[in-house]
């Protein structure tokens, strides 16, 4: 069963653990010290106005003028508008992030300031939308209960599909190795000071769904390489080989779906469109993440555990036989 290419995932599990607690703490250190999490006001509540303008105008010219016009804090996001015909027209969101929204009146001061500093520009309302505090952290558990429902779901499917091979242990440490890409993922929108909108949840379900199935996969070929091994063959030995002979295919699979992810990060990073951006950027490294997890942490632990497992077990069954003999005698 040993092949030319053939990698101990297990004997290096430490390594892939350390690695991974190592690369948590230094993001989650940054994450509290130098670049804080931005919420977005679909979860915080807050109002959204976009507006167009033409010309050459610098970002801090706007910004300036927009934030002295009201109280509020503001969070500024510039974009080519490239629903006009004309290259040289603009999009700037104005994202009032005070958990409420803003009166008519305040929005018709931020825009009429924004007319009488630049009369040349042609500054529009192009879009407003407002969410309300309670609204927006319903929405936030209703999606945080999406995410648990696909976990349970999941544990409980691997549970009755692997039951021969230690279904229950199987899916947790396959649920297991997906927190590990959703802090992955959480982190990507922290470092790079992305705000945490639907954008995360639709990359948390979709990575979800791929790191699972890279899981699942390796699973299977366990199932059938431990009979095709025998009862002899360790559980380290029937692993290595099942992930070995799945690796080539989970990395073409992965790097696959991260170049057409990658052709519409670049289009987005080309006009600058933000919502694209955070959407495909967090998606590629989760992709990566979500190989890395189902590869080396996932299948390790669950070794462990079935190590464990098959320990106490085998310490039960010694224990058992012994007081027979004992009442025997």
């Amino acid at each position: 069963m040993r092949q030319k290419f053939h990698i101990d995932f297990i004997k290096n599990s430490k390594f892939f653990f350390i690695f991974s607690l190592g690369l948590m703490f230094v993001c989650l250190i940054l994450n509290i010290f130098v670049i804080p999490t931005r919420v977005d006001i679909q979860f915080t509540g807050g109002t959204i106005v976009k507006y167009s303008y033409s010309g050459d105008l610098t970002e801090k010219q706007i910004t300036e003028v927009a934030q002295n016009a009201t109280k509020d804090t503001i969070t500024f996001t510039f974009a080519e508008n490239l629903a006009s015909s004309d290259a040289n027209n603009h999009l700037v969101s104005l994202e009032f992030t005070n958990a409420k929204a803003i009166t008519v009146e305040e929005q018709d001061t931020v825009t009429a300031e924004l007319t009488k500093a630049f009369p040349d520009n042609n500054f529009k309302v192009e879009e407003s939308s407002s969410v309300n505090a309670s609204k927006g952290s319903n929405f936030f558990f209703k999606c945080l209960a999406a995410v648990i429902l696909a976990a349970i779901l999941i544990i409980a499917y691997v549970a009755v599909r692997f039951k021969k091979i230690g279904g229950f242990s199987a899916g947790v440490m396959a649920v297991v190795a997906l927190v590990h890409d959703l802090i992955i993922v959480y982190f990507v929108f922290a470092m790079f000071n992305m705000s945490l909108d639907d954008n995360f949840i639709a990359v948390i379900l979709m990575i979800l769904g791929y790191s699972v199935n890279d899981t699942i996969v390796i699973y299977d070929r366990i199932r059938e390489n431990r009979r095709k091994m025998g009862p002899k063959a360790t559980t380290a030995d029937v692993t290595n080989a099942s992930v070995n002979q799945c690796l080539v295919r989970t990395i073409c699979t992965t790097i696959t779906t991260i170049i057409a992810i990658g052709s519409i990060l670049t289009v987005s990073l080309i006009y600058n469109i933000e919502s694209m951006i955070s959407f495909a950027l967090p998606m590629m490294i989760g992709l990566v993440s979500g190989c890395y997890s189902s590869i080396c942490i996932a299948i390790p632990l669950w070794v462990r555990w079935k190590n464990y497992s098959d320990k106490k077990n085998s310490e039960k069954s010694k224990a058992k036989k012994s007081e027979k003999k004992t009442a025997n005698a």
